[in-house]
């Protein structure tokens, strides 16, 4: 142990350990006892933003027949030995990454650790299992597709980030998706998936030092490649859209026009990232929130009224989005872009700044309080490039946040003219 680079420190009173191993693989364990509980996050830097445009949907499709057979176990042994324990299995996809996760009592967590690892290490990709995850996908697209929501949101990133992966649906198309093959995931599988670029988290009713060491029993054999380095598909061509548009519009026959303003913003890297954070929280979250009191309560423009601003390791985007009647969609642009200027134009009071940190932290708070969840969470800042000890400065900064602070964000990254989505009837968005 003594020669691995190691940290340990406390977060909120729990005793939170991070081990890098010999393969580069990092352990990151939160100590837990409250319940007999142990959850496990394996994050992999395999998600959306490693794809090309030919092969969008490839890590969601890929995350789907992961669990369905290793070299030794077809998809129905691993369902029966995690359903034999009451335990829980599954793997995700994400923009900046994937994930294996299970949740189980303390006295099985080796037992859900070797089968995971088994999973990880040595997955066959049956083929019958790759055909019927496609169909599945393509079913999940053609549904979305049906979304107005979905399809202003799609039609907004794509104008906004033009040839760079965050433009393309986690999904896939139906194109992409269609021609993906066995071989392409087991390509993409083995550029991807090995030790050096995944982080194990792990949260509940555990001694770190035996944590630890199970960890390294499993997966400390598992050495990567020597003979090729693990790049983003990112390179300087892929900058966002140069000239993003004014609008761009979807005609479909639906009651309501959703309406989204939208901007490149921050990555989480940057110092600003916080700041559009309250800015996000103070427009766009809950029933208190400046949107929907000044929209939807007084002026009663929308049936849906929010703002989105999600983490991300590349620049993410600011949006502000209503669900409103056809013919409100001129008086439903006016009144997003004047709330936005507002905050622009003028700093934020110290009691509505005030009430805006106290909600994003409580919610902050809110989001950590199972295994799964702290698992998930100080696995995710990891593998953001962050590191655990994000938590704890997260909230620092948050509270350090001055007015003045807020506004001059507001105005770098929202003063400008915005791209608008429109998705409704004809007469309505064009």
């Amino acid at each position: 142990m003594a020669d691995r680079p190691r940290m340990t420190y406390l977060s909120q009173n729990r005793s939170v350990h991070r081990v890098v191993l010999s393969n580069g693989m990092v352990v990151i364990v939160t100590e837990n006892p409250a319940a007999d509980i142990v959850a496990a996050r394996i994050l992999v830097r395999a998600g959306g933003r490693y794809e090309t445009p030919k092969q969008a949907g490839i890590a969601n499709l890929l995350s789907a027949v992961l669990t369905k057979g290793t070299e030794r176990l077809s998809s129905q042994d691993i369902a029966e030995k995690v359903e034999s324990l009451g335990a829980n299995l599954g793997s995700d996809a994400a923009s900046d990454y994937c994930l294996l996760g299970f949740k189980a009592v303390s006295a099985d967590f080796v037992d859900l650790l070797t089968i995971a690892a088994e999973i990880l290490r040595s997955p066959t990709f049956p083929e019958a299992e790759v055909e019927l995850e496609r169909r599945l996908a393509i079913q999940g697209i053609r549904s979305m597709q049906e979304q107005p929501f979905t399809i202003a949101y799609q039609q907004l990133r794509q104008a906004l980030y033009g040839s760079h992966p965050y433009a393309m649906s986690g999904i896939g198309t139906e194109e992409t998706v269609g021609q993906l093959t066995r071989d392409d995931l087991v390509a993409f599988y083995q550029h991807y998936y090995r030790p050096d670029q995944m982080v194990v988290s792990l949260a509940g009713r555990l001694r770190a030092e035996e944590a630890i060491a199970q960890v390294e029993k499993a997966f400390g054999d598992w050495r990567s490649p020597t003979d090729q380095a693990v790049v983003a598909q990112i390179d300087a061509s892929d900058a966002p859209a140069a000239e993003v548009p004014d609008r761009v519009i979807t005609v479909q026959d639906t009651q309501q026009v959703i309406v989204m303003l939208g901007h490149l913003a921050a990555s989480v890297h940057q110092s600003d990232y916080v700041p559009l954070k309250l800015i996000s929280t103070y427009l766009g979250n809950g029933l208190s929130s400046r949107l929907f009191v000044e929209l939807r309560e007084k002026r009663g423009l929308a049936y849906d009224v929010s703002a989105i601003y999600p983490t991300r390791v590349d620049w993410s985007h600011f949006i502000t989005y209503m669900g409103t009647a056809p013919e409100n969609v001129a008086i439903a642009i006016d009144g997003l872009r004047h709330e936005v200027m507002q905050v622009c134009t003028q700093a934020l009071s110290a009691e509505d700044l005030q009430i805006a940190k106290n909600k994003l932290l409580g919610q902050y708070a809110l989001g950590k309080q199972t295994n799964g969840q702290i698992a998930q969470l100080l696995g995710w800042y990891e593998i953001l490039g962050l590191g655990p000890q994000f938590d704890e400065t997260f909230q620092q900064d948050v509270a350090a946040v001055s007015p003045e602070t807020v506004q001059a964000i507001a105005q770098r990254y929202l003063a400008t003219r915005p791209c608008i989505s429109l998705v409704g009837p004809k007469d309505a968005v064009t």
